[in-house]
């Protein structure tokens, strides 16, 4: 760490986040496990990475609706709000999003994280992050991101 330079986790961004309340957890009616109920009950509680005892749904970061999936054509997209337009941490929540997926749902289905419009100043920059398969892929290499990334999935 160079002189002048704070430890990225000890400087809080958002100090004062909103807490939303909890939706309640709808009770399963059917057998899918590839729907928009399962794959948001997969999600829901991924911990926020500045404040990890709120979850990305406390915080509406992701919600019910910010979740599609087409089983047919085997597709899932994830549209996440960061709480403020200049947050510093959307890409780890973007990419703790694709590997909780990857790792929850059939190999066959393609899944697209992507910050919802006009909800961040970086958007194009960490959706084109988000969608290259060689820099996610790079990201899940990195030891200190991966670790990030598993504190965040810890319920």
């Amino acid at each position: 760490m160079r002189s002048g330079e704070k430890k990225m986790d000890s400087v809080l961004i958002n100090e004062n986040p909103i807490i939303y309340p909890k939706r309640p957890r709808r009770v399963r009616t059917d057998q899918s496990n590839t729907d928009e109920f399962s794959s948001t009950n997969r999600i829901r509680d991924i911990r926020d990475p500045e404040h990890p005892k709120l979850s990305l749904e406390d915080l509406n970061i992701l919600t019910e609706e910010s979740v599609e999936v087409d089983d047919d054509k085997s597709y899932v997209r994830i549209t996440f709000t960061p709480t403020l337009p200049h947050c510093h941490l959307p890409t780890p929540i973007g990419l703790c999003l694709l590997a909780k997926l990857a790792q929850s749902l059939p190999a066959r289905f393609k899944v697209d994280v992507r910050v919802a419009p006009g909800s961040h100043d970086k958007e194009k920059t960490v959706n084109k992050q988000l969608g290259d398969k060689e820099r996610v892929a790079a990201g899940l290499e990195n030891p200190d991101l991966v670790a990030l990334l598993n504190k965040m999935m810890q319920v």
